[in-house]
């Protein structure tokens, strides 16, 4: 399909580029906290959503067109960009595009798959004379990655489409699409979520799964999506669908993340994290507390964007035993107000209130969360907006806990106000 032509240009590749991010899943292993938001929507950090990272990579890649194509609860993703992503301007050729799935006078149908999400708008894309490769994004990771080299390894392999990828072991490759490659990373096979998963040549327990991170030339791209469309029996799905008849019709190359991870000072490993189940939403909030965090999100040469609500310095109050406002491995954010109480390894988001005597322990908490007096809580995530009542205890019955909350198979209690009310009822 494609010629095998060395990169050479004097222009950036991202700079003829478009990313287009894939931003309507619900993220349903995340309960309740995607009951009112995508997941791509939650928050994350203590000041983030999720979506920013892919959004901040294509940004600092150098990328100026974005697109997103939103569906699911849409309401919360589409302020948070219309708030913290406006500042696209298109007298610098630049674009931040906000796609929800919509009616047209032919069709009345959500996206029907990740390829059709893309396939629908095409006539958007396509007005962009200066677009020739399409960055295809995830929208629901945290990491840090340069998707420029990606683009150059795309161009200089000669490929029809590059894949993102991560070296798993063999056990969590079943959850992944997972390439098998030769000696030069050309894809030979790819397998969505496997029983049996082919490992990378030279290692039995190792295997190379898909982060979904696509790179297509967009005239090829366009091409393969209206081969697809018209395809009865396709999932309109690119895992399912379009990579495995690329993969057996044309040239798919293996990019390595370790090939463009962004490292910052203090970082060893090449980090992302699928952030869906709540055990893994609370373990990478955690990771950002460590003394050398595993993510360092303090690097200014490559800064996570966001939108920033206005919000006065975080406040530590009372200096008496047993009543001290304290906060040790943890990270507090802006309008917080830590009023004698204790909070240990704990991640607290913006304009959290936490009374006296109230003790935190590996909590993860939500903006607009009101923790009241002499409270225990221990390996709990806590929704946006909770009250929590005086007295209450939680992470030392695990019984009552699973009782009361949602109990996952690590010990973490999530906590929304629905839960709470049926508490005092």
């Amino acid at each position: 399909m494609a010629k095998n032509i060395a990169f050479s240009s004097n222009r950036r590749l991202s700079d003829k580029s478009m990313a287009f991010v894939l931003a309507g899943g619900r993220g349903s292993r995340l309960k309740d906290l995607t009951e009112m938001r995508a997941k791509p929507a939650v928050f994350f950090g203590g000041k983030f959503r999720i979506i920013d990272f892919a959004l901040s990579n294509a940004m600092n890649s150098g990328i100026k067109r974005i697109g997103v194509a939103t569906q699911y609860k849409q309401h919360s993703l589409i302020r948070h960009m219309q708030r913290g992503w406006n500042f696209y301007r298109a007298e610098r050729n630049e674009s931040f595009d906000i796609m929800p799935a919509s009616q047209s006078m032919s069709d009345n149908r959500w996206y029907e798959g990740t390829a059709d999400a893309v396939y629908q708008n095409i006539h958007i894309i396509d007005s962009y004379s200066n677009v020739e490769y399409l960055v295809i994004l995830a929208g629901d990771h945290i990491y840090k990655m340069d998707y420029e080299m990606m683009l150059e390894e795309h161009v200089n392999a000669g490929a029809d489409v590059t894949i993102g990828c991560l070296e798993v072991s063999k056990e969590d490759a079943k959850e992944f699409g997972v390439m098998h490659v030769n000696k030069h990373d050309v894809i030979t096979d790819f397998l969505e979520k496997p029983e049996n998963p082919p490992t990378i040549p030279g290692s039995d327990d190792t295997c190379l799964a898909s982060m979904g991170i696509y790179v297509f030339n967009k005239a090829f791209l366009f091409e393969q999506l209206r081969r697809d469309a018209n395809d009865k029996t396709s999932d309109r799905d690119f895992g399912k669908n379009l990579i495995p008849y690329i993969v057996e019709n044309g040239k798919a190359q293996a990019h390595r993340f370790t090939k463009s991870c962004v490292r910052s000072e203090g970082e060893e490993e090449a980090y992302w994290r699928d952030v869906g189940t709540v055990d893994a939403y609370m373990e990478a909030n955690l990771d950002l507390t460590n003394f050398e965090p595993a993510l360092n999100l303090y690097d200014k040469d490559w800064p996570i964007w966001t939108y920033s609500e206005l919000a006065p310095s975080a406040k530590f109050i009372h200096d008496e035993v047993g009543r001290r406002g304290a906060a040790v491995n943890s990270c507090v954010s802006a309008g917080c107000i830590i009023s004698g109480s204790r909070v240990d390894q704990s991640l607290l988001f913006t304009n959290v209130y936490v009374h006296s005597y109230s003790s935190l322990k590996r909590a993860i908490i939500l903006p607009d969360v009101d923790i009241g007096e002499v409270v225990q809580l221990t390996n709990v995530v806590i929704d946006r907006g909770v009250k929590i009542p005086k007295g209450l205890a939680v992470g030392n019955d695990p019984i009552l806990d699973a009782q009361r909350f949602y109990r996952t198979k690590n010990g973490v209690c999530l906590i929304t106000q629905d839960m709470i009310d049926k508490l005092e009822v």
